[in-house]
């Protein structure tokens, strides 16, 4: 059974940091596409960023040069860095995983926050206050 837990959600000062890391499990995906999305209440879901099987990342425009996205194959872990967070940053963060045909397709998906991924984990908190 496929199963993406998030961890590493908090609350945090602005201009902090924080590490969220998605561990997943029962993958058949060959190509795989990760991807962090996140949602405030009252707003739409969004892409924060997405990150293929060969190591390919893209990044919503809002958190480029905040936020790193990573993976460890080894480990069955992706992980998300934010740095110089912000109050607008505050939402529930969501990794989700799906198959990709191609490195530009997924890369696609971070633009794409209502694409149908195949597989989403239960979400984390995080909290920026100003």
């Amino acid at each position: 059974q496929v199963q993406l837990v998030e961890l590493g959600g908090g609350s945090v000062q602005a201009g902090g940091s924080l590490r969220l890391s998605c561990a997943y499990s029962g993958f058949t995906y060959i190509n795989y596409c990760m991807g962090w999305f996140r949602q405030a209440p009252g707003k739409e879901r969004e892409g924060v960023a997405t990150i293929n099987s060969r190591g390919s990342k893209n990044y919503a425009e809002s958190v480029k040069g905040r936020f790193t996205i990573s993976q460890d194959t080894a480990k069955n872990t992706v992980y998300l860095q934010m740095n110089s967070l912000k109050p607008e940053d505050t939402a529930m963060y969501y990794c989700a995983a799906d198959a990709a045909p191609t490195s530009l397709v997924c890369m696609a998906w971070v633009h794409e926050p209502a694409h149908d991924f195949g597989y989403w984990g239960q979400g984390t908190q995080v909290t920026v206050s100003s």
